[in-house]
């Protein structure tokens, strides 16, 4: 099923539908950028993943109070930089998971259906989450998938990190270490309930470091991404590449297929598509 194109405002009763962003992961993939800061605090295109991830929800909810994250690798990090309003899940003393999560909120959640996005995917603007959500149906789980039959995790289909779930599925998670799709998307699918529908926007998981550059040039057009306060010497050459926020170029330096942080530089021999 496709998700229809955006026709006009879309309006939906306030309060009817909470948020989550999953942003509690150790980002073991993404290192060593992640011994510098929390996956979801690393910047794409200069936004961090984490606010992206705020923004995709906002269009279906009733405003920040009706937002969580959860917390765990960099929480303290993380709390100070998300918006006041936007509810907290710290996980202590371990992560519990992506259906744990859920389960840890079941209190705030209180009754209501939920739209769950992953923390560490860049989807370009053609996602309409407010169309998708309008066509739901408030009883199966719904999934946002893309066509990529080389890594389809339902056949074809490759979840692009957003869900909505019903109130009663969301419900009935325990606050237990778990994933969504064991406890549950796997018997949904199975049992012929899971609902997935596709977008065409497009969509990168920023596991690892060759990834995490691919989405950084997907979201600048093509061009390196260099923070406002980065220090770049004269002389110093720039190409398909990433510069930090504090990190410096020294003059003569090529940078080509990188990634500059203030204490590394991890060099992406996988050309970035």
């Amino acid at each position: 099923m496709a998700i229809p194109g955006h026709t006009g405002r879309v309006t939906r009763p306030a309060g009817d539908l909470a948020g989550l962003v999953l942003a509690a992961g150790a980002g073991t993939r993404l290192h060593p950028l992640t011994r510098e800061r929390p996956k979801a605090l690393c910047p794409v295109d200069g936004v961090p993943l984490v606010d992206r991830a705020l923004d995709r929800l906002r269009p279906v909810v009733s405003g920040d109070a009706a937002l969580a994250v959860n917390l765990h690798h960099g929480a303290d990090r993380l709390d100070r930089h998300l918006p006041p309003a936007v509810h907290r899940s710290r996980e202590e003393p371990e992560a519990l998971g992506t259906a744990g999560a859920v389960g840890a909120l079941r209190p705030w959640i209180d009754g209501r259906d939920l739209v769950v996005t992953n923390a560490d995917v860049w989807l370009g603007e053609g996602l309409d989450l407010a169309a998708v959500a309008a066509g739901w149906d408030r009883e199966r789980t719904r999934l946002v998938c893309v066509e990529d039959p080389a890594r389809g995790d339902f056949g074809s289909l490759r979840y692009c990190g957003v869900a909505l779930i019903p109130a009663a599925t969301a419900g009935s998670f325990a606050a237990v270490p778990s994933g969504l799709y064991e406890v549950s998307w796997r018997r949904e699918r199975e049992a012929g309930r899971l609902d997935l529908v596709t977008t065409g926007a497009a969509f990168i998981d920023c596991g690892t470091p060759a990834d995490y550059l691919r989405a950084n040039l997907a979201a600048s057009g093509g061009r390196s991404v260099v923070a406002a306060d980065a220090v770049v010497a004269d002389g110093a050459r720039i190409d398909r590449s990433v510069v930090w926020p504090g990190a410096a170029v020294a003059a003569g330096e090529h940078l080509q297929d990188a990634i500059r942080t203030p204490l590394v530089t991890v060099l992406v021999r996988e050309r970035p598509r």
